[in-house]
């Protein structure tokens, strides 16, 4: 018998299952895009119902591919987008309007007009967060206040809210299973994080039913099992629910305070484990959940940068300088010469340490000789100039100096990019054999509750690292490119 964990990473641009052995190993995987939706300039939707098919698909898919049964999968864990919002109907599980995606700026006037009622320091204060379209709590709201009739279905208890793990949770498990993790609650801006329960007080504020919301558990909990879904027997245990970035965190197993991580997918994301100490940032960071030692939670600074590798798929995509992501490094690369052309990619706003929700992107420095390499090159380099900017405000912050940066996401696969996160922190960057560490993460943490896996200490054992990046730029170098990148993001700054 070859038993196995499940893994889904429901993402920002696609889906990915994996398969994991006793070891941790990858046994097999499968993985499909799926649509991104634009209805207006700054909106951002996905279908949720698109999202759950693909995810029952791929599922099969990934244990087809590893030659497994269906019947030894051991668990199920799930690790997700986190604060893109689903309503959908309790009967059916259908979506009651598309997911308003975590990017989306839709709300920024709602967040404006709490901010002059002068209600952010409440919010901050009880949630850790800021008061930004970032987060899931207006985002509830704006779908409650504009689809016709679902705000009297929600009122009657018809509809119910979801972040992306929930609402995958609700399928697989036919309707049986409204949960949540504490990470996931944690980023909702209506989830109290000393008192770790929906807080009544934000909830009346945003005018959002109490009824909608699900109940909030440890990361690795069983959450509930598998229903008529196709491909698998009922039974199947959901013993993980985690937001990607927690995830992650829990991947490179950075389980103790003062560990950190870094995530370079569609954004990046910092998270510095502070353990019990629930500390407000005094430099626009936030305070969120994170799981500690066997998926307990504890407390962690993030810094949440909204476009990082999506900054090279808008290249491809958008601009048509390749074809292929991976080109981007070799067009890095070929630039000897030195230059002053800055990509500021503030597509949806900048994230921390600004939040500036109306900011949009810019290129400066352009000349009439400057190429494609040299612009590829600017947006590598906005990637780990903004990952810069999240270590300086967190060390400021723990008034302690990271010495080395675990980091994790497809784009560290980009040895260029993760050279010059090195050359730009002046500090050694280690990453790991798996860069799929968000997935590994609810792997450990499903594994840990159904005994698959018998330790955190032995998971520990089992990782491994694929390379270390030394510092090789000069101070004087570093410094000058560091204050170039500061003075472009002055320029195109609007809350300034």
């Amino acid at each position: 018998m070859s038993e196995y964990i499940i893994g889904i990473d429901a993402g920002t641009t696609g889906i990915r299952t994996f398969c994991f052995n006793k070891s941790g190993n990858v046994i097999s995987s499968a993985y499909s895009e799926f649509a991104q939706h634009y209805p207006k300039p700054g909106w951002v939707e996905h279908d949720a119902e698109e999202i759950w098919v693909k995810t029952e698909k791929l599922i099969l898919k990934a244990i087809r591919n590893g030659k497994l049964k269906p019947s030894d999968a051991v668990a199920i864990g799930i690790t997700n987008q986190r604060e893109t919002t689903v309503l959908f109907d309790k009967d059916t599980g259908k979506p009651v309007y598309n997911a308003i995606v975590w990017q989306c700026r839709r709300t920024s006037e709602i967040c404006m007009d709490l901010k002059e009622k002068g209600l952010e320091p409440l919010f901050r204060k009880k949630t850790g967060l800021v008061m930004d379209a970032y987060f899931s709590g207006t985002k509830i709201k704006w779908i409650l206040d504009n689809v016709k009739g679902v705000k009297a279905k929600a009122e009657k208890g018809k509809v119910l809210f979801g972040t992306i793990d929930t609402y995958l949770l609700y399928r697989l498990t036919n309707g049986k299973s409204h949960k949540t993790d504490h990470t996931n609650a944690s980023r909702t801006l209506i989830y109290n994080i000393e008192k770790k329960e929906w807080d009544r007080e934000l909830t009346q504020i945003l005018g959002i039913p109490e009824a909608i919301l699900p109940e909030a558990h440890n990361s690795s909990s069983l959450f509930g099992r598998t229903e008529k879904v196709n491909g698998l027997p009922d039974g199947i245990p959901i013993s993980s629910l985690v937001g990607d970035q927690q995830g992650a965190l829990f991947g490179q197993l950075c389980t103790e305070p003062g560990e950190a991580k870094n995530t370079y997918g569609t954004g990046c994301f910092l998270l510095f484990n502070t353990g019990n100490n629930f500390q407000i940032s005094k430099n626009n960071l936030l305070t969120t959940l994170g799981c500690g030692p066997e998926g307990k939670t504890v407390y962690c600074l993030e810094g949440s940068v909204f476009i990082g590798g999506a900054v090279v798929q808008f290249l491809r995509d958008n601009l048509k300088f390749f074809k292929e992501s991976k080109v981007s490094e070799k067009l890095a690369a070929s630039v000897k010469k030195e230059d002053e052309v800055v990509f500021v990619p503030a597509f949806s706003g900048l994230g921390a340490p600004y939040w500036d929700m109306n900011a949009r992107g810019a290129i400066l420095g352009l000349t009439r000789d400057t190429s494609a390499e040299q612009i590829t090159r600017a947006a590598l380099k906005s990637i780990a100039l903004q990952s810069y900017e999240l270590v300086e405000a967190m060390e400021n912050d723990t008034g302690s100096k990271l010495k080395v940066l675990k980091v994790d996401g497809g784009a560290t696969g980009n040895s260029w990019l993760m050279q010059y996160q090195a050359d730009i922190l002046g500090k050694k960057v280690i990453r790991p054999a798996n860069v799929d560490t968000t997935v590994l993460g609810a792997a450990f943490l499903a594994g840990l509750e159904r005994g698959f896996f018998p330790s955190v200490n032995d998971l520990k054992k089992k990782l491994k690292t694929s390379k270390e990046f030394s510092p090789q730029m000069k101070t004087a170098q570093r410094e000058k490119e560091i204050q170039v990148w500061k003075d472009s993001v002055k320029r195109i700054r609007t809350n300034q």
